[in-house]
């Protein structure tokens, strides 16, 4: 008790407070900037914490990284650009409902789940962080390759209208994910001597090509659209925040799984909320009575991506406070920030630093209050973007493509290499493609390669992938979900041949 009203005093001082709200507004600006990530907004905020106490300095490092979290959104949902990986699911059904006249609507789910999404992971950080941060800590390389398996067969849902294209570009995307160095060996591959491909394809340069660059150039093809200053999305800005917060309570077993997903994902090393996104949005559409729905904007697709990636912020402080293990590359600069302070972060970190523990906790909660605040506030604000005419809001959002697939690596490279991507992924959407399966191969295709060639290195046996229990647990939940998804398919063609020979 005495812990936790020191940490509770450290927190709720003037200064802190200010400091917070001001990381707060600076992780979701930043993380509505496509290129932009949360690990950037970090580390750019790091070097302001090095002059406050650990404890000031973590609490706005943490209101940086609950405001990124939720700031992917805003792009996402009114431009269909998502502003970072975490929030790719979040365009499926949030720039469709934004386009159908309810942006206000759109933000407002978004926001809304991402809130209840961090206080639930807070809740079981709180509750739960011992436990679960020695289970992930037990996984090893063959269970982490089963879990990305499992997660590839999210394709299998996300393929559109034509399974067969769906499916290809998944494997173009595993495929352009083996472009550059060997993860393990150092050794260079699929380059064919060109320069630029010696260091692989940036997955943040192919995701702004994938999804910003074409949908930027196919907005420019409405000639006259353009002409007359129609913006992407329509609708008036009215809507009811609070009204919107019961739609999303409504939804309980949707937003409790999502959040539970979010949390498991982000205690995993090295997961992140870019899996939990797409994996929360791929249970809610399993188990949805409408699934066909999704995609054309329906509420339980926003609020189980978005209450997905919102609770790997608490899921990703389990490992690192039970056992000093980052979750992710935000988790590793946030043990950087207390190391620079001389705290050692391990597992005597709660027995030594109590009142540093709780203090994180109570950071957490305050710093997903003040996003709630920010948004809220600030959200007729952001809407505006919505009645900004084509002829400028896209050239304008081409620039920050174009700085943030540069500030990446400060390489001109990376810029060519945007516009051969952002070239293709126009070519593949006009022939009907769906975008979503390849970005997801690109993302997890470098951590599947990297787990299956470490647990061949450490014992080539491949029996072991079926022998140990949680591995062989995650396969076979993969095969089901394979199954599940064709027999979902099966039935959505047979309900649509049947609509057609019913059909006047």
């Amino acid at each position: 008790m005495a812990d936790f009203l020191s940490a509770l005093s450290q927190i709720f001082t003037l200064s802190t407070l200010i400091y917070m709200l001001a990381g707060s507004v600076a992780g979701i600006v930043a993380a509505a900037i496509p290129g932009f990530t949360v690990t950037m907004a970090i580390v750019l905020t790091l070097p302001l914490t090095f002059s406050m106490e650990p404890l000031q300095g973590i609490a706005v490092m943490l209101s940086v990284y609950v405001g990124g979290y939720t700031g992917g959104l805003i792009s996402a949902a009114l431009l269909g650009i998502p502003g970072t990986p975490s929030s790719v699911a979040t365009t499926f059904d949030a720039f469709p409902m934004a386009r159908n006249g309810e942006p206000g609507r759109a933000l407002s789910l978004g926001v809304w789940a991402s809130f209840f999404g961090t206080i639930i992971s807070t809740i079981v950080l709180i509750v739960a962080a011992p436990p679960l941060a020695i289970f992930a800590v037990k996984l090893g390389p063959w269970e982490y390759f089963s879990l990305i398996v499992f997660a590839l067969t999210i394709v299998a849902s996300l393929v559109g209208d034509s399974v067969i294209r769906g499916l290809l570009a998944g494997l173009i995307g595993l495929a352009l994910s083996t472009v550059g160095t060997d993860p393990i060996m150092g050794r260079p591959r699929f380059d064919f001597g060109i320069e630029m491909l010696q260091s692989g394809l940036p997955f943040l340069v192919v995701l702004i090509g994938i999804f910003a660059i074409s949908q930027l150039v196919s907005e420019v093809e409405d000639v006259k659209s353009v002409r007359s200053g129609n913006s992407l999305v329509t609708g008036a800005i009215d809507f009811q925040t609070w009204k919107v917060m019961r739609e999303v309570l409504m939804s309980p077993v949707n937003l409790l799984r999502s959040s539970m997903i979010g949390v498991l994902i982000g205690a995993l090393p090295g997961a992140g909320g870019s899996i939990a996104n797409l994996l929360a949005y791929d249970q809610a559409k399993r188990a949805s009575k409408t699934p066909d729905e999704f995609g054309k904007g329906i509420p339980d697709g926003i609020v189980a991506s978005e209450s997905g990636n919102s609770a790997t912020a608490g899921g990703g402080l389990i490992p690192m406070i039970g056992l000093g293990i980052p979750g992710s590359a935000v988790d590793a600069i946030l043990m950087a920030s207390l190391m620079v302070h001389g705290i050692s972060v391990g597992p005597r970190l709660v027995m030594d630093h109590g009142d540093l523990v709780y203090g994180m906790f109570i950071a957490m909660a305050v710093a997903s209050l003040m996003m709630l605040l920010v948004s809220v506030l600030s959200m007729r604000l952001f809407l505006r973007v919505a009645e900004v005419p084509k002829w400028l809001i896209v050239p304008a959002v081409m620039t920050c493509c174009v700085v943030g697939s540069f500030a990446l690596n400060n390489r001109v490279t990376d810029l060519y290499l945007l516009g051969f991507i952002g070239v293709a992924g126009y070519m593949l959407r006009a022939l009907k493609y769906s975008l979503a399966p390849l970005v997801l191969g690109v993302i997890l295709g470098p951590i599947a390669e990297t787990n299956l060639r470490r647990a061949l290195m450490t014992d080539d046996d491949p029996t072991l992938f079926l022998s140990r229990p949680i591995s062989l647990i995650f396969l076979i939940a993969a095969v089901l979900s394979i199954a599940w998804a064709v027999r979902g398919h099966l039935k959505s063609r047979k309900t649509k041949k049947n609509t057609d020979a019913t059909a006047p």
